[in-house]
């Protein structure tokens, strides 16, 4: 690649949205198959900017959808990436249900808030045996009445397993009509529903997009999490997990064998049912600083990679998001398949990361999103120059933030930063 002349001029400029759907969609299949397109595609998330930049409250995205989808219309019209999410989610479950581990602009927060998700320690530190016995049945009886406050009648049932005694189970001592039972099911009957009117809505927002030329986020598809992670995230939280890791870690490693079957049977599910060959796999323990060396050779790497390859096996592609800083564990990335999965990068070395897995995976990241809340527009430039110029060097890279959400950002500045892609994302033809 080589800098452009100060008479750049935006190439997309005067094409149809027909012509630029087409384009943009090969330029990201491109560059996720590590070949090199015509120039190095951009990605972007709006989320709450979209409301932000209209002067509406963040809350606007979830109680008014129609608004909402033109505000995701108008953030796509003005910066015209290569793709955009058409949706951010949705708390109509957690609301249905009484989520007790999220907040949200209208739910736990005003309508100015965030989106914020709160660790509770819902599995005990003595109950790794009846997850590892049935964890279907622990996740019915015991998981959900405990974080979620319409479900508590659901501890009230008999033991799942008790489903295969037929119809003598439907009056096992009268507990499945209890009132509280009732109440419970009730709630999840409303939260299928409005999870089914977000599905609805999404799709129309694709099909806005689409006919304004951004084409779908490649990687739709399922979303599941590290097996380490897993036993963390929603059910031992922060603290509970790492004293596992040292009191009790042959249960831990016990545990993340039945998370992952789990996992790749939801997985290979999903994709069956959508036909969405993708899955996304947000990494929140295994970074640099938040365990050692060792544990991470023992108790998160070779858990990940087993999934990992299970899933490459069953024709899924992992798009993994490896947050924080990863610099000391690159090398163990080069160990997968090339080409068989994606890695989206939040604060690891960036320039690190392409040496040493330029021919493993196609990366995504690039901008820090203090970079476009703060500017200047130089130091942007100057950036984006540099990432352009080694990360995105023979292709199989994909220009973002390196977080997916955009609250907060500058519009200009962000403007800035998309239209030095296209000024200094061009692949020369003489460029190996």
């Amino acid at each position: 690649m080589s800098e452009s002349p100060s008479t750049w001029r935006d190439p997309d400029l005067g094409k149809s949205p027909e012509v630029l759907l087409a384009e943009r969609a090969r330029r990201l299949d491109d560059a996720l198959a590590m070949r090199r397109p015509d120039r190095i595609p951009l990605q972007l998330k709006p989320g709450f900017l979209a409301a932000e930049m209209a002067g509406e409250p963040h809350g606007v995205m979830f109680s008014d959808p129609e608004r909402a989808l033109q505000l995701q219309v108008a953030a796509a019209i003005r910066f015209g990436p290569d793709t955009m999410a058409a949706g951010m989610g949705t708390p109509g479950p957690s609301e249905a249900l009484g989520d007790r581990m999220t907040k949200w602009p209208g739910y736990g927060f005003d309508e100015h808030g965030s989106f914020q998700f709160v660790e509770h320690e819902f599995m005990k530190a003595d109950e790794y045996d009846r997850f590892i016995f049935d964890p279907s049945d622990y996740a019915i009886r015991t998981y959900l009445p405990r974080a979620f406050s319409e479900l508590e009648g659901l501890a009230r049932l008999p033991p799942i397993g008790m489903w295969n005694f037929g119809y003598y189970n439907l009056g096992s001592v009268g507990l499945l009509g209890s009132d509280e039972v009732v109440r419970a099911f009730e709630a999840l009957a409303e939260a299928a529903r409005r999870q089914r009117a977000y599905g609805e809505w999404a799709a129309r927002a694709t099909e806005a997009l689409e006919a304004v030329g951004i084409p779908p986020v490649p990687w739709r598809g399922s979303l599941i999490e590290a097996p380490f992670d897993f036993m963390s995230d929603t059910l031992r939280a922060m603290k509970g997990i790492f004293l596992d890791l040292r009191r009790q870690p042959d249960q831990l490693l016990k545990a993340q064998e039945k998370a992952i079957r789990i996992q790749v049977e939801h997985a290979v599910h999903f994709k069956e049912a959508t036909g969405l060959t993708w899955t996304s796999i947000p990494l929140h323990r295994g970074s640099d600083g938040m365990m050692s060396i060792p544990q991470f050779e023992k108790h998160y790497w070779p858990q990940l990679k087993d999934m990992l390859l299970q899933l490459i096996d069953a024709g899924i592609t992992p798009n993994v998001f490896y947050e924080g800083v990863w610099d000391q564990r690159l090398e163990y990335l080069a160990e997968l398949p090339r080409g068989r999965t994606t890695g989206m990068f939040q604060s690891t070395d960036l320039f690190k990361a392409k040496e040493v897995l330029g021919d493993t995976m196609a990366i995504l990241g690039g901008m820090p999103t203090s970079l476009l809340r703060a500017g200047p527009v130089s130091a942007i430039r100057e950036h984006t120059h540099e990432i352009c110029e080694r990360v995105g060097k023979g292709g199989g890279f994909v220009m973002q933030p390196t977080i997916n959400e955009m609250e907060g950002g500058d519009p200009a500045l962000i403007s800035a930063w998309i239209a030095a892609t296209r000024e200094f994302g061009v692949y020369d033809t003489d460029t190996a």
